[in-house]
């Protein structure tokens, strides 16, 4: 859905740095070189990053729109 504000295992702020690591992945930057640019040193912060998937817009199909 939407970017967690912070890494649910650490409490890590990374909902700052996801525009950027969108705009890294456009780039065709490869992952690990991403993570070090964005100062992302520990696995469970990566993995936020990584296993997100953001179905914000196909969940605003089924709201209701006034």
């Amino acid at each position: 859905m939407i970017v967690p504000i912070r890494c649910f295992t650490c409490g890590n702020l990374i909902a700052d740095k996801w525009d950027e690591y969108l705009q890294l992945l456009e780039q065709e930057i490869p992952p690990s070189e991403i993570f070090n640019r964005l100062d992302l040193d520990r696995y469970c912060c990566r993995r936020m990053l990584i296993a997100h998937v953001d179905l914000i817009e196909d969940v605003m199909k089924f709201t209701r729109q006034q």
